[in-house]
């Protein structure tokens, strides 16, 4: 089965090798149900030892959003990491898994009235906020707790933008520092996001930039600024090389000890692709082939409505398929999911070797956003989670 891959050179520099002869070899000894995304553990271990490491004062909180399965929490949990939530949903899996509250933050700036008063009542103590209407509630449901304003923060540069449902500029920020304090809450905090899968460096800039200045209008104002979560961020390679891990937290930790007085400041992390993404490959099937008046169609058995989602919003993967039988030249194709809506279009002019129908493709750097957004329209089952 090992063999019927023929994996480029432009392929091998985007995957570990060691994930992927991992994968590989899993698929030769088992008779695998597809759709289904198998997560090297080994790789999320050392990403997640990676990740903050190069960040003086730094504690990391992984972004449950980016694969909630099971498994990948439960692995988690064994690991020096927090975790960052947003609903009630999330709260429940970390329950059930006894993580202590302690580990836990919401990093959400709105927040359904439930989900506070649960993750209060659990224990959780730190929340994001960016209007006088999140102040209200949470000094209604979680009194005494420890706040951080979001910025808003330009996304150019980063492949999935988060500039616009969420943040405040830094007059508003203080006037929320400010009304959240005579709410009895702790306004300790700023945080904001570049923009997720960012390969612009610069943009840590401005937010840092952003913050100091927030930072000081608050000391003046007698709120001390000792929290800064810098959210997350990191990209991973997906088709082309990406800043590393090491390149952006040396720049980071450069502009935060020139911006703070570090001995005073936490700085919280919150990475969701970068712990699980490259972790990831998920495996497809080859449910059929066309030839239609615009090109050559191929057809998987995940698509964008149970898996790849983050496909119609700009992220490219990487395919690798079986190439048993194929002539050696590649292709043009239109990717397509199983559903029967047109909407279910993953990628266009791709190159592949030519399959046949019930041959395996790999999708690369698949761990993260993908079973997030997967659900089950049209009957479509939603891709198993396995740690090999």
């Amino acid at each position: 089965m090992v063999k019927s891959f023929k994996i480029e050179d432009t392929a091998a520099k985007l995957v570990e090798k060691s994930t992927l002869l991992k994968i590989l070899n899993y698929i030769d000894t088992v008779d695998l149900k597809t759709p289904v995304l198998l997560m090297d553990g080994d790789r999320i271990r050392r990403n997640a030892a990676t990740i903050g490491r190069g960040i003086d004062g730094c504690k990391v909180f992984y972004a449950v959003k980016a694969n909630p399965s099971v498994e990948v929490l439960r692995l988690l949990t064994g690991l020096d990491v927090g975790f960052e939530i947003s609903n009630i949903g999330e709260l429940n899996v970390l329950s059930a898994l006894g993580v202590n509250p302690g580990r836990i933050i919401s990093s959400n700036p709105v927040k359904t009235t439930d989900f506070i008063k649960s993750a209060y009542s659990y224990g959780v103590r730190y929340f994001s906020y960016d209007s006088p209407t999140e102040i209200e509630k949470l000094s209604q449901h979680a009194p005494n707790s420890n706040l951080y304003v979001r910025l808003a923060i330009p996304n150019e540069g980063s492949e999935w933008p988060l500039s616009k449902k969420f943040g405040v500029e830094i007059e508003d920020a203080m006037s929320l520092l400010t009304a959240a304090k005579a709410k009895g809450l702790n306004p300790l905090g700023i945080t904001f996001h570049v923009g997720s899968q960012c390969n612009n460096i610069y943009n840590w800039n401005i937010a840092l930039d952003k913050a100091r200045l927030l930072s000081d209008m608050a000391r003046e104002a007698g709120i001390t600024i000792s929290l800064i979560n810098i959210g997350g961020g990191y990209p991973i390679k997906y088709t082309k090389s990406v800043l590393t891990v090491e390149a952006i937290e040396r720049h980071i930790n450069k502009l935060i000890k020139e911006r703070f007085d570090t001995t005073g400041i936490t700085v919280h992390l919150e990475p969701g692709r970068a712990v699980v993404g490259d972790a990831g490959i998920m495996v497809a099937r080859v449910t059929g082939k066309a030839d239609r008046l615009d090109g050559r169609w191929l057809y998987i058995d995940v698509g964008v409505f149970n898996g790849l989602m983050e496909s119609i919003g700009g992220i490219k993967y990487t395919y690798i398929t079986e190439t048993r039988g194929t002539t050696g030249i590649k292709d043009n194709w239109t990717l397509a999911g199983p559903s029967c809506d047109s909407f279910d279009v993953i990628d266009k002019n791709v190159q592949l070797y030519e399959p046949e129908v019930g041959d395996m493709v790999l999708i690369l750097s698949g761990g993260a956003y993908t079973i997030s957004y997967a659900s089950e329209f049209n009957g479509c089952s939603i891709p198993e989670t396995l740690i090999v």
